[in-house]
């Protein structure tokens, strides 16, 4: 019969690859699609296979694992952080915005400053200008600095990083309830370079025994040259704020004085002699 004969030529050839030709039994496509989820499995077995080979040959310490862990909520990366540094065993760098941190916060950092310098571990900390004017922080860094850590302070610089030997701990979003904890050895030295150029510009902490406002004719003229630059760049008061480790309140005290040095009779008129004058000041 026509049907049988039919039946019979399921497969033909094309161009030397075979076509399933229609078939009434309703198992064929089902067989189709078996063969094909097996066949794509083979193939996902054989590619892994093949790049972990690739791998280990790769001789060792070559950044061959890329290692970017994500974490989420305050007191799981303050844990991850611990964990790093209870094994560290050369170097911790932190950089440290926002201005001053608080005196519970300092003391218990003093506590581990304390075992890391004592085991041989090197310490570095970049601060904000803004902390020059707080006494809980001179105090601090007077006893770190004496233990054998060193600290400086800058105006504005790059959002928090801590870097535990080959470990990176930044943030990964504004309120910096996430976290990413990085062992990829190209981006923790590209985040090093970065913290090293940054302490490079960085000042010595200054020590004040009494009166923090001393510090003052050091920091004053660099912190307004960044607000400044911050305002013809159109940055919300807020923003700038933040970034320099300051206050809204002491922004705003700033930038009255800015005002009253340019002669300017409101914001609007010291933007535009900002503006005008831009070229002294940004870079």
């Amino acid at each position: 019969m026509k049907v049988a004969n039919d039946s019979e030529g399921e497969e033909r050839t094309q161009n030397g690859h075979h076509l399933a030709a229609p078939s009434g039994s309703s198992t064929e496509p089902e067989k189709f699609f078996r063969g094909m989820v097996e066949h794509l499995a083979d193939l996902s077995r054989l590619t892994h296979e093949h790049v972990g080979r690739l791998n280990n040959a790769l001789p060792e310490g070559s950044g061959r694992r890329s290692d970017i862990r994500y974490i989420h909520g305050l007191s799981d990366i303050a844990e991850a952080i611990g964990e790093a540094l209870s094994g560290a065993t050369r170097e911790i760098l932190t950089a440290q915005p926002d201005g001053s941190r608080p005196s519970g916060v300092l003391k218990d950092a003093l506590e581990s400053v304390r075992r890391h310098i004592s085991a041989g571990v090197a310490m570095r900390t970049l601060y904000q200008h803004s902390t020059r004017f707080d006494e809980a922080t001179k105090e601090y860094v007077r006893e770190v600095t004496r233990l054998g850590a060193s600290v400086r302070t800058l105006d504005e610089f790059f959002d928090r990083l801590v870097i535990v030997d080959d470990v990176a701990f930044i943030a990964t979003n504004e309120d910096r309830t996430s976290a990413a904890a990085v062992r990829e050895p190209a981006v923790v030295r590209f985040l090093r370079d970065t913290f090293n150029r940054s302490w490079d510009r960085a000042q010595p902490f200054p020590f004040v025994p009494h009166h923090a406002a001393k510090a003052a004719d050091e920091v004053i003229p660099a912190i307004r040259t960044s607000i400044k630059r911050l305002l013809v760049e159109g940055y919300p008061d807020k923003q700038i704020a933040r970034r320099l480790g300051i206050s809204e309140r002491s922004l705003q005290t700033h930038i009255a004085s800015m005002k009253q040095e340019l002669g300017a009779r409101n914001r609007l008129q010291m933007g535009y002699l900002l503006g005008r004058n831009g070229t002294t000041f940004v870079l």
